[in-house]
């Protein structure tokens, strides 16, 4: 097993410390480690690409593609100082890992309020930040060639550029457990998945929200359906979106969505069959039903008054995001109302069959949904510098009841940053490993990787 170079990591870096950090490394290994600007934000912000290596076979990893999911720049780290300590994954592997510092460094600057600690849950979901959906970078909605912001158009030209064998998308679960979704099957993923987190007392997600309708590949691996275009709320519910994980399919890469937790929760891992599956369905709708009726109102007190909120729009994009999706979500979870729909409308597809490792996935998603919206309004109410209305303190009962729930009933748990980086760098290697494997036998068949093919979408208008 590889050994971690760098000391230990205490907390997240910010976007100017991994910065600082890949150009030391590179001046310290001029010859075997380049930084290169491969574009800039909305904002301005340059995007840092580390390449290490000179081999002619290609690794994408690219950190930060969700604002509040900071892991994967710790993790670029460390696997920086991996490859610079390990010719086994450069060298005699002729490959060249190419480390994206962060897709989108001006989201991940509005989280900076939390990442340097303390963590705790109250304190990570008052200064919560993360886009409306439409200003992801990893989205695709309206497909490539329409892409309209600068940080996904810099995405995509890097994969057509270097046509990786394997990309990584290295992402968090705020409260849950750690899993992959992969574009292509890599077999034994499972198995080392196990054993990582095992050895790290990681949890396993064996039924996460994002892939309630996607095959099981092994127990936390899951299979990405192509995408699929129509309805916002009904792509959104069942994660069926255009992304940049399929834009190189066609140049015969895996993308493997590397997914890490920071708490921890034992349920999440448990596959059993419930005893009563509607019954937790319904107080899982009956709740999230509740939780969005309470915001929405507080949302119509206090938005008339938030134009002298910092970023106000920014800001208000994801609330009402999630309180659009939230009655949805509740009436497709709730065995009383689920029922088939047209094409591109929630009810299109029955639940599958269901856990308790999903029920428990649902709760914690229906919690998520409410405790970001209620931390996004706390911050823009917090930006107006005065509260006439009266918001603050119904949003800080609320966010500390929510919380509650989740450390007391749930056990959350926090994830040492050292750990859970440590943990989505050997997951990372464990699936390099095996796409190395596949390529060379393609290589050798005179086919590089899986095959240069199209992706066939489905469900297109």
């Amino acid at each position: 097993m590889w050994r971690c170079a760098l000391p230990p990591l205490l907390r997240y870096p910010s976007v100017d410390e991994l910065t600082a950090r890949a150009a030391a490394l590179a001046a310290r290994h001029p010859r075997d480690a380049v930084l290169r600007r491969v574009g800039t934000s909305r904002a301005g912000t340059p995007l840092w690409l580390l390449s290490v290596g000179h081999g002619s076979r290609q690794v994408l990893v690219v950190a930060g593609p969700h604002a509040n999911e900071p892991v994967g720049g710790a993790t670029v780290l460390t696997l920086a100082e991996r490859a610079l300590a390990d010719p086994g994954i450069t060298d005699d592997a002729d490959t060249t890992w190419n480390l994206l510092l962060c897709l989108d460094p001006d989201g991940s600057r509005r989280n900076e309020g939390w990442l340097a600690g303390p963590y705790t849950l109250g304190h990570y979901f008052r200064n919560f930040f993360r886009p409306g959906f439409l200003e992801q970078p990893e989205w695709l909605p309206d497909g490539a060639e329409a892409a309209a912001l600068p940080e996904t158009r810099a995405l995509l030209g890097l994969q057509d550029e270097l046509r990786p064998f394997l990309q990584c998308s290295l992402h968090g679960v705020d409260v849950g457990g750690g899993f992959v979704e992969l574009t292509r099957d890599l077999p034994g993923l499972g198995g080392r998945l196990a054993r990582i987190a095992a050895a790290l007392g990681i949890p396993r997600e064996l039924g996460a929200y994002d892939t309630l309708y996607w095959p099981t590949v092994d127990p936390a691996v899951y299979h990405i359906p192509p995408p699929r275009r129509g309805d916002l709320a009904a792509a959104i519910a069942e994660a069926a979106v255009e992304s940049t994980w399929f834009h190189p399919y066609r140049h015969g890469t895996v993308t493997a969505v590397v997914e890490a937790p920071m708490w921890g929760v034992a349920c999440v891992e448990d596959g059993s069959p419930p005893a009563d599956r509607d019954a937790e369905l319904r107080a899982v709708s009956r709740a999230l039903r509740h939780d969005s009726r309470i915001l929405t109102d507080i949302l119509a007190a206090v938005r008339p008054r938030l134009a002298a909120a910092p970023d106000a729009a920014r800001l208000l994009a994801p609330v009402d995001d999630y309180l659009l999706v939230c009655p949805g979500l509740a009436d497709a979870w709730d065995p009383d109302t689920a029922a088939p729909g047209t094409p591109d409308t929630l009810g299109t597809r029955p639940l599958p069959p269901l856990s308790n490792a999903h029920l428990a996935a649902l709760r914690i998603s229906g919690r998520r949904l409410a405790l970001r919206t209620a931390g996004l309004l706390h911050r823009l109410v917090r930006g107006t510098g005065h509260d006439p209305t009266g918001a603050l303190p119904l949003l800080d009962r609320l966010i500390d009841s929510w919380c509650a729930e989740y450390r007391d009933g749930f056990g959350a748990c926090w994830i040492p940053v050292a750990r859970q980086a440590e943990y989505q760098a050997r997951v990372v290697l464990g699936a390099f490993e095996l796409a190395l494997g596949h390529a060379r036998v393609g290589s050798r068949s005179g086919e590089p990787g899986w095959g240069t093919q199209e992706v066939v979408p489905m469900h297109r208008e």
